[in-house]
């Protein structure tokens, strides 16, 4: 055992933290090694019972069950198609007016988070789908880019999202009440985008231009009605076979997630896309998704377990108190830590550090925790959209014609999560834009 003071412990773990990721090593790996060195050199070899315990706490949760189940949900919704028909639907809907495929691309991306709550879907999706239709139609790269990487981030936001399951497991709120407050800020971001989307287009209407009147004529507006209801009509469903079931009490959200996932299954039939090689494969990713997120999970936990135990944890919050900026500066102090740590790691070892430092000093300041949860999963969107390591912006990169640019996504993708703040704000001075649904649905 080696004596090391709290103070160096939280440089070195941080500091190796982040030279691992530099490294390119797998971010589960580099905590759970992180948290396997220090252990032994701070308590010794038998210390490493601490990982056992926490391990064993994450596999006893049953909320937790409920990650697979929404991750094989996204998967089976991903594979039916169900999004270019929702796709094709707005582009007609709102192509006529400046910046409509655009804003089709944020509100199909509002309702795939809502169907699914994985991120990455819904990026790729849209990048195959809408990218290649605005471009062809004349629009600006960047916002074609950073229309698709923001709104795509909703996913973790709007439930249902894996997010804010682990976010229940980690501060003690339930399933239910997270996922009813984050509904009203997800649909504040949302619009957010679309106003955006169409100030630019009004100030420069070369970069998002209308549907031609040709364009406009090869649906008739019956034709168009019909579209609407056959392809709005599923993902309708679909939600309202989880949120519905959950608010109303008839399910937990283990067995919520459970009914979303037969829902699912239904519409990949419905929609004649089943085949046994196919619906192997989506099984198969669904596991090796699953898997990725647990497993960054139990190395988080066990980095977390070591970090706190060896006195990490209250250095950083001493220093956050102790900068003395108030109730509100010590929260913009936490937002832009979390900011910069988006800027490297993803949101579930963000979740798994900040969490057991950050709730006992929101409550002891007196914030409303349901508030203060919902307040950070609008704050970690960012961590899909900010460079070097923002998971959209390679989504899309992987996915996009050539001629877009690495460039054109990172710059692309600026004015949005610039809006993530703003939505943040909006929050912040309207709290009850996540605590007044949950009062009224979740009993």
């Amino acid at each position: 055992m080696i004596d090391i003071s709290p103070e160096l412990v939280t440089i070195l773990m941080f500091s190796g933290l982040f030279f691992g990721l530099f490294l390119g090593q797998p971010l589960a790996f580099v905590l759970g090694g992180l948290a396997t060195i220090f252990a032994v050199l701070g308590w010794g070899p038998g210390a490493l019972s601490l990982f056992i315990s926490r391990i064993n706490g994450l596999m006893e949760d049953y909320t937790l069950a409920a990650i697979p189940l929404f991750i094989l949900m996204a998967q089976l919704m991903s594979a039916s198609g169900m999004a270019e028909g929702l796709f094709k639907t707005a582009q007609y809907l709102f192509g006529p007016i400046r910046g409509g495929i655009a804003i089709a691309v944020v509100v199909v991306s509002t309702l795939l988070a809502a169907c699914t709550g994985i991120t990455g879907a819904a990026c790729v999706t849209m990048g195959l789908l809408g990218l290649p239709i605005m471009l062809q139609n004349g629009y600006d790269k960047r916002l074609a880019s950073g229309s698709i990487v923001g709104s795509s981030a909703l996913g973790i936001l709007i439930p249902p999202s894996i997010m804010l399951i682990v976010m229940a497991e980690q501060s003690g709120q339930t399933v239910g009440k997270l996922f009813a407050g984050a509904i009203i800020p997800g649909l504040i971001l949302s619009t957010l985008y679309i106003t955006y989307i169409l100030y630019q287009c009004w100030r420069h209407p070369h970069k998002g231009p209308a549907l031609s009147a040709e364009e406009r004529a090869l649906v008739s507006t019956k034709q168009l009605m019909k579209m609407l209801a056959i392809n709005l009509m599923p993902p309708l469903i679909l939600i309202l076979s989880v949120l519905g079931v959950l608010f109303a009490g008839i399910a937990t959200p283990t067995e919520a997630s459970a009914s979303g996932c037969f829902f699912a299954f239904v519409l990949y039939v419905a929609y004649g896309k089943f085949n046994m090689k196919g619906f192997i494969k989506i099984v198969s990713d669904a596991t090796k998704t699953s898997a990725m997120v647990l497993v960054v999970m139990i190395g988080a936990t066990c980095f977390t377990g070591v970090f706190m135990g060896l006195g990490g944890g209250a250095v950083v919050k001493d220093f956050i108190l102790g900068a003395g900026f108030g109730k509100w500066g010590t929260f913009i102090i936490m937002m832009l830590i979390c900011f910069v740590l988006g800027m490297f790691l993803d949101w579930i070892a963000i979740v798994m550090i900040t969490f057991p430092i950050y709730l006992p000093i929101a409550e002891s300041l007196g914030f409303d925790m349901l508030w203060f949860v919902v307040a950070i999963a609008v704050m970690l969107q960012d961590s899909f959209c900010t460079p070097p390591f923002g998971y959209n912006l390679f989504y899309l990169k992987g996915c996009a014609p050539p001629e877009v640019k690495t460039k054109d996504i990172y710059l692309g993708a600026i004015p949005f999560w610039e809006l993530m703040e703003l939505g943040l704000v909006i929050v912040c001075i309207f709290p009850a834009t996540v605590t007044w649904l949950p009062s009224i649905l979740v009993k």
